[in-house]
């Protein structure tokens, strides 16, 4: 419970200081969505006279207040330039970005450890230098890249084999949940396989350290085969660590995917945001940001607390640590 508490405050003070710095950073920026609204050639007067309209002229501690205010009872705030709510605009590019993600990770966890636990269990050079290999080239694909390919190999109408949409999503959204989940298909593969191929990395050399260690041998010397010993052992005391190191890339994806939803015309969080920061729609971008963070702050504090409760050796460290002090 003290664990679990002092987590909790500092994801609090983690996330005061990440609305400190997000609404400080926007305000340094140059220009702001008065001048974007009242046109280029505008008179002083009408820039002033909308930045009053939006309260863009009051101190900024008193707009900091105001914001804080709403993001407590859940109001993200209004945007000024399309006049829609913030909370509205972000739960429907939500709704686009998250499942995305969480189909990219699916694959990269189907691609990636069952081909690290196969690069583990390679015993000639030749596979094991053609798992180094296939990691190394599916790290280094950039995701833009990679999504051209996959375009230009499975799209319909411009693909070798049209089997996927390339561009866009449902108008009625998840309204037809085949037709949304299919046309996030190419977006997933684009996402997942340059994620698997780090996973695959990382998962091989969990298992080496894990077989390094004498575990492996100790299982195959109470009658496991290798597979057996690699697989039922090593891959559960893997565990703790795959977990933090898929956690941490789940809450990475969301900043990598906005290249992949401006490259398939998705309208999520990413594609959205970078629209906002374009048209300096401050009130939306700033809750946007703040979103993201908190969404990756929160990621983080679940993995911690899964690492702890699926290693008992930081739960026993924990409590030796606390009884002597």
């Amino acid at each position: 419970m003290r664990f679990l508490l002092r987590r909790l405050l500092l994801f609090v003070a983690a996330l005061f200081g990440v609305s400190v710095v997000v609404f400080a950073a926007l305000r340094i920026l140059p220009g702001d969505v008065a001048s974007v609204m009242a046109g280029l050639n505008s008179p002083a007067s009408r820039v002033e006279a909308l930045r009053e309209q939006f309260g863009l002229n009051r101190p900024l501690t008193v707009q900091y207040a105001d914001w804080m205010g709403g993001l407590l009872r859940g109001d993200f705030g209004t945007s000024i330039l399309t006049g829609q709510s913030v909370t509205s605009l972000i739960g429907a590019r939500a709704a686009i970005t998250f499942p995305l993600i969480v189909l990219g990770l699916l694959i990269a966890m189907l691609i990636g450890i069952p081909l690290g636990v196969a690069a583990t269990l390679a015993r000639s050079s030749w596979a094991r230098t053609m798992f180094h290999v296939v990691g190394l080239i599916g790290g280094a694909i950039p995701a833009l890249w990679g999504g051209l390919l996959l375009i230009l190999l499975f799209s319909r109408g411009t693909g070798l084999i049209g089997l996927f949409p390339s561009q866009g999503f449902p108008m009625n959204g998840w309204g037809a949940p085949g037709d949304a989940l299919w046309s996030l298909v190419l977006p997933a593969l684009s996402v997942g396989i340059i994620v698997g191929a780090g996973l695959m990395r990382y998962t091989r050399s969990a298992l080496g350290d894990i077989a390094a260690s004498g575990h492996v041998d100790m299982a195959m010397a109470c009658g496991m085969t290798r597979r057996q010993a690699v697989i039922r052992v090593g891959l559960r005391l893997a565990t703790p660590q795959l977990v933090s190191v898929i956690g941490l890339t789940f809450a990475e994806m969301i900043t990598g995917v906005m290249v992949i939803e401006n490259l398939f015309a998705l309208p999520g969080i990413g594609s959205g945001l970078v629209t906002d920061v374009g048209n300096r729609d401050l009130i939306a971008v700033q809750s946007e940001l703040f979103m993201l963070a908190a969404f990756f702050l929160a990621v983080g504090l679940v993995v911690d607390l899964l690492h702890r409760a699926l290693d008992p050796r930081l739960a026993a460290a924990g409590t030796i640590s606390e009884v002597i002090a």
